[in-house]
């Protein structure tokens, strides 16, 4: 994941997790004559890092931050994946490709913040789905297309009941392998969504939580992407037993954890990618039973370290205190004047990765001009030379007709690198991915799997909280496309119910409250 331009050595896996090197060797005293934040950086520029954030996959050589997967390609943020492609955010998936923020699919193609589904095409907040295709917030459906809203209900297309006879017959105009007739059916999709009730969040079994995707949780707020947690604020993506925690990313187990990414453990603060840890600040890349650190580097089975040196329990307790105190008298102040004291997350200038390189750019996208006057750091993508074999309109329509020999061919992206979503111009298909398309009767993509991927991020909402009312006015949504089916308790008047949401006020979508929302849905 880092460039050969980084100040850092980088080493393959299986050396960085080897007895082959000691950390310790890199370290050094503290120097109350510095900052901080500058011995750190010191520090950081020495140590080796690992090339890749993977634990326990097997033939698996191009995923990064994944665990206990097998077979799989090109997918960031995978646990527990078993032939799987180009996802993102999933776990417990298998025979699956281009999925986010999924769990325990199998067979399912273009799918987003589902679960439990199988055999299905683009799902989006799906649970217990099968044999299905365009479907938004349906559950235990079975042999449907392009519906939202529905509850256990099989045979039905554009929220219509069909025979079983009909619906097979219908079924190739919008969920068959030709690319033409796919690209409408999307667009009945959008205007599908459109019409379709919105809850005010994605919230399941959620009590006293604001944010959205939260799942099994209580007293989180301001919170997304969280899965069985308690009494958290501010975290997103956060896989499970994550407890009385602030202002966390990509956290699991753990307790007492503030300003941090890719944590787990107990009384973790400003730290990143530091697991089964106790005590550990301002550190990073400490992955094993580690205790009482500060400001270290890729340790493991070690305690009382600042800076990779290694202090007697006394000695370190000692410290502690006196840095903390440096910190405050000789803060940090970077190349724009930022000043950071102790209690503030590390500077931007010490981020491994440039801006554009983070995901910070796929929910911000800032030009290089932008990205540099801020001062995060840019890098120049590498120029990539591909000579195209195909254009997509070289491609068949229908995944029937696509040969073999079709493999060898260099495809280009039919963006063209004209985008903001990071193209990569070209692209192959690789013998898995076409088996795939093949069973699962789809054609095959024109779009390279970054653009594919951004694509999908643009039907999540953002993680951000807007304050505004229920759109529910009496017998209708406010803007008369829905027609309520039943009564509601605020009667012919307007619903009084306002609450936080993703979505934005200005926003198109018919956005209830949840108990609108379950008079008509649920």
């Amino acid at each position: 994941m880092f460039p050969a331009s980084a100040p850092f050595p980088v080493y393959c896996n299986e050396c960085w997790y080897s007895d082959g090197w000691d950390p310790l060797v890199y370290g050094r005293s503290y120097d109350f004559g510095k900052p901080f934040f500058a011995q750190y950086k010191a520090l950081q520029d020495s140590v080796p890092r690992m090339g890749l954030a993977v634990i326990n996959n097997k033939n698996s050589p191009y995923l990064n931050y994944a665990w206990n997967s097998n077979n799989s390609y090109m997918c960031l943020d995978l646990g527990y994946g078993e032939n799987c492609l180009y996802s993102n955010a999933c776990h417990f998936i298998k025979d699956s490709s281009d999925n986010s923020y999924c769990k325990k699919i199998e067979l399912c193609h273009g799918c987003i913040d589902s679960r439990e589904s199988t055999r299905s095409d683009t799902l989006e907040k799906c649970e217990g789905c099968i044999d299905s295709h365009f479907l938004y917030d349906c559950r235990g459906c079975s042999s449907c297309i392009l519906c939202a809203g529905l509850r256990n209900k099989k045979y039905h297309i554009l929220n219509q009941p069909y025979s079983k006879e009909d619906y097979e017959k219908a079924k190739s105009e919008y969920a068959g392998g030709s690319f033409a007739k796919r690209e409408r059916a999307k667009k009945l999709f959008e205007e599908l969504k459109l019409k379709a009730l919105h809850k005010e969040n994605n919230n399941i079994q959620a009590v006293r939580c604001t944010g959205d995707n939260i799942w099994n949780c209580e007293n989180c707020r301001q919170s997304f992407n969280v899965f069985r947690s308690q009494n958290c604020k501010r975290v997103n993506d956060v896989d499970s037993d994550v407890k009385d925690s602030v202002d966390l990313s990509n956290a699991a187990e753990g307790e007492l954890m503030y300003e941090g990414t890719s944590a787990s453990g107990s009384n973790v603060r400003f730290s990143v990618w530091v697991t089964s840890v106790v005590d550990v600040q301002y550190s990073s890349l400490c992955v094993k039973n580690n205790s009482h650190l500060f400001g270290c580097i890729a340790l493991r089975d070690k305690s009382n370290c600042i800076l990779n040196k290694q202090y007697s329990e006394e000695e370190y307790q000692a410290m502690i205190p006196k840095i903390i105190e440096h910190m405050n008298a000789m803060p940090y102040v970077d190349k724009k004047g930022r000043v950071y004291r102790y209690g503030e997350f590390f500077p931007i200038e010490l981020s491994t990765f440039p801006y554009n390189d983070s995901k910070s750019y796929e929910f911000n996208p800032l030009t290089k001009e932008q990205i540099m006057a801020e001062g995060y750091g840019w890098r120049d993508p590498e120029e990539r030379h591909y000579a195209p074999t195909k254009t997509d309109k070289d491609l068949p329509d229908h995944i029937k007709d696509v040969v073999d020999s079709l493999l060898n061919d260099v495809i280009a992206c039919s963006h063209g690198g004209t985008c903001t979503h990071q193209c990569a111009t070209a692209f192959k298909i690789i013998p898995e991915e076409l088996r795939f398309y093949r069973a699962m009767n789809l054609p095959l993509p024109r779009l390279c799997a970054n653009c594919r991927y951004y694509e999908r991020t643009a039907h999540r909402n953002p993680m951000k909280l807007w304050h505004r009312g229920c759109t529910c006015v009496g017998a209708q949504s406010a803007n008369g496309v829905h027609k309520n089916t039943v009564s509601h308790p605020h009667g012919a008047s307007a619903c009084p119910i306002e609450f936080e949401t993703s979505y934005a006020p200005d926003r198109p979508e018919i956005v209830y409250c949840e108990a609108c929302y379950n008079a008509e849905v649920v």
